[in-house]
């Protein structure tokens, strides 16, 4: 007797089809086999999708003038003409380095403290790909009795309490 359940064969030996028609007595009847077992087979599917968002980023740009020359050659200029005007003679000449010195110097640190870096603010968008995964079952593998024989068959439904064992095949049976 062969069996067969969601068109997967399995085969059951020579001494099991006989001992269903001896078991039976007459083979016009409907056999049951009492299931033992089931199994679900589960097969896990992953989704991938794409999930994005928007994200505020902050941009720091060095400021133009990084050396602050701009502020050290007019402190520089500012300070030799303050210098020029104080003194006479060698001491002039002195007074307007100094100056040139001291005023260069003041005219970078002021700058230094007024400029800021440039800070710009863009929205960019940031996506990133996550796996949905679900499982469901494809199958079910069931354990069944039959004349003292435990077989095992491929079915894509729960057969229940009992399958209807037929000339070359197992089927559920709707009396279950």
């Amino acid at each position: 007797m062969g069996i067969s359940a969601c068109n997967r064969d399995a085969s059951a030996d020579a001494g099991l089809a006989n001992a269903a028609s001896t078991a039976s007595g007459a083979d016009s009847g409907a056999k049951y086999a009492r299931v033992v077992s089931v199994d679900p087979i589960r097969k896990t599917v992953n989704n991938p999708r794409q999930v994005c968002h928007d994200e505020v980023v902050t941009h720091n740009e060095p400021p133009k003038d990084q050396h602050q020359i701009a502020g050290t050659a007019i402190g520089a200029v500012a300070g030799g003409l303050l210098g020029h005007q104080v003194g006479g003679g060698k001491g002039k000449t002195l007074a307007t380095v100094a100056g040139a010195v001291a005023g260069g110097y003041a005219g970078k640190k002021i700058q230094e403290n007024r400029q800021e870096a440039k800070v710009t603010s863009t929205t960019e968008r940031k996506c990133e790909t996550v796996n949905d995964s679900s499982t469901k079952v494809v199958g079910y593998n069931v354990r069944y009795e039959y004349n003292g024989v435990t077989r095992t068959t491929r079915m894509d439904h729960d057969p229940g309490d009992r399958v209807q064992v037929q000339e070359g095949v197992v089927s559920v049976s709707d009396a279950q």
